[in-house]
């Protein structure tokens, strides 16, 4: 065993539970550290609270002069609460989140100190931030990117901080990050849904979507993290024999919280709840060492915040309780990997869920109406979902038996599928009194009953309605869910605006009443549906033949899986609701491309320098043990030596023929990476994906091997027996 592993591994055993200081109830501990309505109502006057009030409800602008009292108020507020610096916090391209802090230390002309925090400083801050991916949008040796003020989003204390949440644009206005299309899809959303909604309560003003994510994730100790330079460097194992036990018992799904990690989730859950963050669940998942969180729903700019915010979050306590937190999708070969499931669905400021059914035919009607416009939302643009959720850590997940595959699909139980196949079969154009009694009775008035006995599940579909709600199930556990959230709001959003000018057509044109118009457009869509709905298995070649029929797409790659940006529909409708412009949907493509080719390079240049690094040479010291072993059986009986040694020539043969077949893979793959070098960026994605990529599992195969042959006492690396079990 290296020093370095059997150091990992004491220290591993010597780790005691950190002792965690009783508080008071999880409700007086909530919001603490956010500027909330009741902070804002404290530090506030009147005129400021309004405006920001009516910035968050109505979307109306800040005038700069309330500005400067607002951030007096929200300045004295994050004194009082141990700030010391200011900074805007944003969430550029990368997925990840962004800061840079200021003090609100100045001195005067005069020498004197002072503690400033205006208005200006508020709203709109120039950051440098120039080596931000940005697809072109601007140079590298310009540093006009603006950050501004996200008022629906409040502003709290992290550390020492005082945290701005904020969108960040370039010169021109175009978008840098993930908030400002997010914005701007949920703001075309409210515009869509609050107009159908309105076919139904004449009261309703605002639409807003919301969001409940589950965050998956495993721990591993950090000293046998840092024994691993492929976790430090790609936030996976690159190799690693499967263990003879793994997750094939259930045993850890459920069950009893292993102490360091309880503790460990204590101290997230206080933290998270000081931010504002509404943690309920916690659990321990399939995986060994595999666990999952999830809060209770939120609006979802504000839900998006929050779960950006918790995996930064995560990542420091586990640090102070001697943990590393693993948020790659699959981090671990042969068992789960890791998803985060975005709950979503709709909520008028009536309070009124639009994907709940009601106690009465009419409200029954309006969740038809959502739902079937979701269906065919997701139908007619099932490959931009399949993009939004697209990355290198993704592509190991989805469809890996544990994960829904990369064919997007909706389930929704069988009663449902028996309630739209009834609605399929009305007749077009104006109904008799019979037919809309039957529909209103026996089909939309008994949709609550159907759903209180339906307990259908199906885990291998990727969009699959749940009763109140659809569930996301193929987000990976490391993405920004702003991006999927983006592309269903805005698709949403377009096929609602496309059903109430359809419906308002029929009425005027034909003459037929709201009900009816209604009926008949949602028979039509449901049949031009019918190829997304998928009750059965996901996994299998079985599937894969029926949806090639259906003409759904498959897109295994994320090369594959970002074209769809490329074409004319993607531009169009992007552009139609006014998510992104052509110019910033073909800078958002160059930069997820660019960031796959990047951490696939990395990828295999870590593989290769471990395999050469650490592989090679541990099984050239074996093959040194195996000939000394060799030499000392044919000195102690020359006679009988091919008898004696047979076992010792067997391996060793085998030893030097995956040593030198894995050293070959190895030369091939740094000659193959070399040729990428005067490639185009899709040409290296393309290759990457497709040719070079393969190349990691025949590497694997052979390390994974050789790990089966040699001493345990000459392996160099931790294995996953010892990595996969909390201690």
């Amino acid at each position: 065993m290296s020093k370095a592993r059997f150091n990992a591994l004491r220290e591993t055993l010597n780790r005691k539970p950190l002792k965690i200081d009783p508080v008071a109830r999880r409700s007086d501990i909530f919001r603490q550290k956010v500027f909330d309505r009741q902070s804002m109502q404290n530090y506030l006057d009147k005129n400021a609270y309004k405006a920001v009030m009516e910035a968050i409800d109505k979307g109306k602008k800040i005038d700069r002069q309330i500005a400067d009292n607002i951030a007096a108020g929200m300045k004295n507020w994050a004194i009082a609460n141990g700030a010391t610096h200011y900074t805007h916090w944003f969430q550029p391209l990368t997925g990840a989140t962004a800061e840079k802090h200021d003090s609100f230390f100045e001195l005067a002309p005069d020498g004197t100190v002072l503690e400033k925090f205006s208005g200006s400083q508020l709203v709109q801050q120039e950051p440098d931030a120039s080596s931000f991916p940005n697809g072109g949008i601007r140079n590298t040796f310009e540093a006009r990117g603006y950050t501004a003020w996200d008022p629906s989003s409040p502003a709290f204390i992290y550390g020492t901080a005082l945290c701005i949440p904020t969108v960040f644009v370039s010169y021109t206005g175009e978008a840098l990050d993930i908030k400002t299309p997010l914005l701007r899809s949920l703001h075309i959303l409210d515009k869509a849904a609050t107009a159908v909604s309105r076919y139904f309560h004449r009261d309703v003003n605002k639409v807003i979507a919301t969001l409940g994510w589950e965050q998956e994730y495993f721990l591993i100790d950090d000293a046998l993290y840092k024994s691993r330079p492929d976790l430090v460097m790609t936030g996976r194992t690159l190799m690693g024999h499967p263990p003879a036990r793994g997750q094939q018992l259930d045993d850890h799904y459920f069950g009893s919280i292993p102490e360091r990690v309880m503790a460990f989730m204590r101290d997230l859950e206080i933290e998270s709840l000081k931010l504002g963050i509404p943690v309920k669940t916690r659990h321990n998942e399939v995986a060994p060492n595999q666990f999952e969180l999830a809060p209770v729903f939120e609006e979802a700019n504000l839900s998006v915040d929050h779960n950006s915010l918790l995996m930064d979050i995560m990542t420091k306590i586990a640090r102070k309780h001697h943990f590393e937190v693993l948020l790659h999708e699959k981090p671990f070969a042969g068992i789960n990997g890791s998803g985060k499931h975005n709950n979503w669905s709709l909520m008028t400021n009536t309070g009124i869920n639009l994907l709940s059914p009601g106690k009465t035919p009419m409200k029954n009607l309006e969740f038809l109406v959502f739902f079937v416009n979701t269906i065919k939302a997701v139908n007619d643009n099932e490959a931009l979902l399949r993009a939004a959720i697209a990355s290198a850590g993704n592509d190991h997940r989805l469809g890996a038996n544990e994960a829904p595959p990369a064919i997007i699909s909706i389930f929704i139980g069988a009663q449902l599928t028996r309630v739209l196949n009834e609605l399929k079969n009305v007749s077009n154009g104006k109904l008799s009194p019979q037919e809309k009694t039957d529909l209103k009775l026996n089909v939309v008035g008994k949709i609550p009953e159907i759903l209180l006995d339906n307990t259908d599940r199906n885990r291998t579909s990727p969009f699959a309605f749940t009763g109140n709600r659809f569930e996301f199930r193929a987000v990976g556990s490391s993405a920004n869910t702003g991006n999927p959230m983006t592309v269903l709001n805005m698709i949403v959003a377009k096929q609602l605006m496309d059903f109430k000018q359809k419906v308002d057509t029929i009425i005027a044109q034909e003459k037929l009443k709201k009900d009816e118009a209604i009926f008949n457009v949602l028979r039509e869509y449901i049949k031009d549906s019918k190829r997304i709905l998928f009750e059965g298995d996901g996994y299998g070649k079985a599937w894969e033949k029926e949806a090639a029929k259906r003409g759904l797409s498959n897109a295994k790659t994320t090369p594959d899986a970002l074209k769809v940006y490329k074409t004319k529909e993607a531009q169009s409708i992007f552009n139609e609701t006014g998510v992104l412009s052509p110019r910033e949907l073909e800078a958002k493509y160059e930069v997820e491309l660019e960031q796959y080719v990047m951490k696939v390079l990395i990828e295999a240049g870590v593989l290769a320098d471990m395999t050469m690094n650490h592989v090679v040479p541990a099984a050239l010291k074996y093959q040194q043990e195996l000939v000394k072993t060799l030499k000392g059986l044919k000195d102690i009986d020359e006679k009988n030596f091919k008898k004696l040694a047979k076992e010792p020539l067997i391996i060793l043969e085998q030893l030097s023929e995956t040593t030198n077949k894995v050293s070959d893979l190895v030369r091939k793959l740094r000659k193959d990476i070399a040729q990428l070098d005067n490639k185009d960026l899709e040409t290296k994605a393309e290759r990457l994906a497709h040719y070079i990529k393969p190349q990691f599992d025949k590497i694997r195969a052979c390390t994974d091997r050789l790990e089966m042959m040699i001493d345990d006492e000459i392996w160099p690396l931790t294995k996953y027996r010892e990595m996969l079990f909390i201690r």
